[in-house]
């Protein structure tokens, strides 16, 4: 199948916590980060995740945020450290790709931001991804 997600990390599953309708899926990406990811319970039992599933971290790249360090006080999940290796920028929106350990991310973002963090080839960022808009194949 493919897939319009340009943005796909391998990753193990290292622990997978149910609730009654949703779980939540930790994984330790390529590069040794743990994401976390909100799925449904059925999602769980349909795709067999398990301690050591091989598994695809996936994630739109509208629904990637940049920050230009660490950020302390938030709700999200998912920090992934990360080096800026190109910027294309249209009239209003740019979309940042992101060298991370493991892989690469593209982040869509708009035009301003990318001038209000100074983003430029080479600055330091961190990937900001909500646990509910991670995705998980199995491989």
């Amino acid at each position: 199948m493919s897939l319009s997600i340009r943005n796909q990390i391998p990753g193990t599953v290292t622990s997978v916590s149910s609730g009654e309708a949703m779980a939540t899926v930790k994984a330790r990406l390529a590069g040794g980060q743990e994401v976390t990811a909100a799925v449904t319970v059925d999602a769980v039992k349909d795709l067999g995740l398990v301690e050591g599933t091989a598994v695809r971290a996936m994630v739109k790249s509208t629904d990637v945020s940049l920050a230009t360090g660490p950020v302390a006080g938030l709700s999200i999940r998912n920090q992934i450290p990360g080096t800026v290796t190109d910027i294309a920028s249209g009239a209003a929106m740019a979309t940042v790709k992101v060298s991370v350990e493991g892989g690469e991310l593209t982040a869509a973002i708009t035009r301003d931001a990318v001038a209000e963090l100074g983003l430029a080839a080479g600055s330091s960022v961190v990937a900001l991804i909500k646990s509910t808009e991670l995705s998980l194949a199995t491989v």
